[in-house]
C-alpha cells in the first residue's frame, strides 16, 4: 500500500536535512512541493516525478498528493522547516481519508536562526508569524501582546513584506509596551543556506529596511543579553 509522507526538509541546506528526511525522498516516486523548496533538493529529486505550484498553491499541493497516493504511488510533499510549524502537515491531515499518512520532523528555522545567534530561546518561548493572510492582524496583536506581556521569547516568522511593510513595526511597538528598548533582537536571513546573514540589534535599532519574508527575528526576553556579538537568555543555572 502506497504512503504519503510528509516531509520537513530543515532551513534549505541539506547539511541540515536529518537522515530520515533524506531517505524518505529518495525512496518517494512522486515529490510534491513549494517551487523554491524543490529546488532545495537538488539531486535528491532527479529522475522523480515533480508536482509543484507557487504561492497560495498549498491546498492544490495537498489534493494532488494525496491523489498519488491514492493511485499507488509513494509520495513525498515537503515544506521547509517542520511540517508541523507553518508546514503542510496539517492540511493534510484535514484532507487525507483512508490513506497512510507519516510526518517526518525538520529543524525549524526559529531553532536555526538560534544556533546562528547563540543561545537567544533557551528558555520558554513563542513562535508567531506576521503573515495576516490566514489569521487576522487583531489576533496577531493579541498573540503579541500576551506573549511579550509574559515574557516569553518570540521567534517572529514571515516578519516583512512589499505589502506588509508596517506590520514589523507595528509588532515591535507593541512588545515595547512590555520590554526595555535595550531587549536583544537577532535578525537571520537566509538561516541554513547559501547566503546566511546574521544581524544583532536591539528593540530600539533594528534596520527595517533589511528585514523581508527570508529573514527570521528572535526577541529576547527581559534577561535576554548580548555577550561576545551572541544573544544569551539564561535558564536559570547557578553559574559561577
Amino acid at each position: 500500500m502506497a504512503k504519503l509522507y510528509v516531509v520537513g526538509i530543515g532551513p534549505g541546506g541539506r547539511e541540515h536535512m536529518t537522515y530520515k528526511a533524506v531517505e524518505v525522498i529518495k525512496a518517494s516516486d512522486i515529490i510534491v512541493g513549494y517551487t523554491p523548496y524543490i529546488e532545495y533538493l537538488g539531486d535528491l529529486v532527479e529522475g522523480k516525478k515533480v508536482f509543484s505550484t507557487g504561492m497560495k498553491g498549498e491546498i492544490e499541493r495537498c489534493k494532488v498528493a494525496i491523489d498519488m497516493v491514492k493511485n499507488g504511488k509513494d509520495t513525498a510533499i515537503i515544506s521547509t522547516g517542520d511540517a508541523g510549524l507553518y508546514g503542510m502537515a496539517g492540511p493534510i491531515l484535514e484532507l487525507a481519508e483512508e490513506i497512510e499518512v507519516e510526518i517526518i520532523p525538520g529543524i525549524t528555522s526559529a531553532f536555526s536562526a538560534a544556533a546562528e545567534l547563540g543561545s537567544p530561546i533557551m528558555h520558554d518561548y513563542a513562535s508567531i508569524s506576521l503573515s495576516d493572510l490566514l489569521t487576522p492582524w487583531e489576533v496577531i496583536e493579541k498573540r503579541l501582546e500576551n506573549a511579550a506581556e509574559a515574557d516569553f521569547v518570540i521567534s517572529i516568522y514571515n516578519p516583512r513584506s512589499k505589502g506588509r511593510k508596517d506590520h514589523l513595526k507595528k509588532a515591535v511597538n507593541i512588545i515595547l509596551n512590555h520590554r526595555s528598548g535595550e531587549t536583544p533582537v537577532g535578525i537571520v536571513k537566509n538561516s541554513g543556506r547559501a547566503g546566511t546573514e546574521i544581524t544583532i540589534a536591539t528593540l530600539d535599532n533594528i534596520d527595517y529596511e533589511k528585514v523581508d519574508m527570508i529573514s527570521i527575528l528572535i526577541i529576547g526576553n527581559s534577561n535576554s543579553y548580548i555577550k561576545d556579538k551572541r544573544i544569551i537568555t539564561p535558564r536559570g543555572y547557578n553559574i559561577k
